[in-house]
């Protein structure tokens, strides 16, 4: 049995601004309905969004005041700044589903935590942090998550958790939130050629799988599955941000995988978790091709078959 998080508030219906923009904002729901009817699938919604307090606590005082102001939201999202769009909008329209995606990771985490695999069809929001918002990132949900659950007393400093980054692009904003956590053990396997290009932040993987532009789906799972072979089993939780812009058809990760290849991926990962007794939640990440829609709930289907 899979445990999938969705809420039809996490759909980002964005009029004209569709079209400036590679990401399908619409795609969550598409994905919704290919597993909803899944016998293996049990389907959850958040309540409610995560409140602008717990993110205002998240962030440092430089970040608190950006999010206030459409030009720097504007920049994070990679869109040219529109004179007649509020700031209302864009909140209302794709900050608030990101406020509903980062919920969405924090409850799915809460029953991971019971020994339960989970699928948060929106967060992986891993190019934010405290400190910037960027890639198309405005809330870092992981940390936001680990915040939270430190302060109930569901995790406490010692835990170890385990971040895996299966996205095209390097996780600099996972990075740099956990920079001084030692607990906090990240693999990340990505596309070194392309962005973001911050080595500090790459140099705080601990298990780092550069790949390079044009790379296909043998030597890639090849790879991710040497590496996912190093891992110890005293982890308490496992975040994988299961990104689908590594397919060959994405515009942006400039990798040659297959939908095979994702399927196989994702299959790899959550077995690889369940000899560990590791229980993860698995999230969105990026993904910007039409495809994106199709191999995920592929995917998801195939994975509740082996929870």
């Amino acid at each position: 049995m899979l445990n999938v998080f969705y809420h039809d508030k996490f759909n980002m219906d964005l009029g004209l601004l569709n079209y400036l923009h590679p990401f399908d904002g619409m795609k969550f729901k598409k994905i919704y309905q290919k597993v909803a009817n899944n016998p293996n699938v049990t389907i959850h919604s958040s309540d409610q969004p995560i409140s602008q307090a717990v993110i205002d606590e998240f962030v440092d005082a430089l970040i608190f005041r950006l999010l206030r102001h459409k030009v720097h939201i504007f920049r994070a999202l990679e869109l040219p700044n529109i004179p007649l769009i509020s700031f209302n909008y864009l909140d209302k329209k794709i900050l608030s589903a990101m406020r509903w995606g980062v919920a969405g990771t924090l409850a799915a985490t809460k029953l991971a935590l019971t020994g339960k695999y989970c699928w948060n069809l929106a967060g992986g929001y891993h190019h934010a942090s405290p400190h910037a918002i960027e890639g198309f990132c405005i809330y870092n949900d992981i940390g936001i998550c680990y915040q939270e659950l430190l302060k109930t007393g569901a995790l406490t400093p010692d835990d170890k958790i385990l971040i895996i980054d299966t996205d095209a692009h390097h996780g600099n904003g996972n990075a740099a939130t956990f920079m001084d956590k030692g607990n906090i053990t990240i693999l990340d396997v990505y596309n070194s050629d392309v962005y973001p290009k911050t080595y500090f932040t790459r140099n705080r993987i601990d298990v780092a799988v550069p790949m390079s532009v044009g790379v296909k789906g043998q030597e890639y799972l090849s790879r991710y599955q040497e590496a996912l072979s190093d891992l110890s089993n005293d982890y308490k939780v496992a975040f994988v941000i299961a990104g689908t812009d590594v397919l060959a058809t994405d515009p942006l990760g400039q990798m040659r995988l297959t939908p095979a290849d994702v399927i196989e991926r994702e299959k790899i990962t959550l077995n690889q978790l369940k000899q560990l007794a590791i229980p993860a939640v698995f999230l969105g990440g990026g993904g910007y091709s039409k495809e994106s829609a199709q191999v995920v709930p592929d995917a998801i289907n195939e994975l509740s078959l082996l929870s």
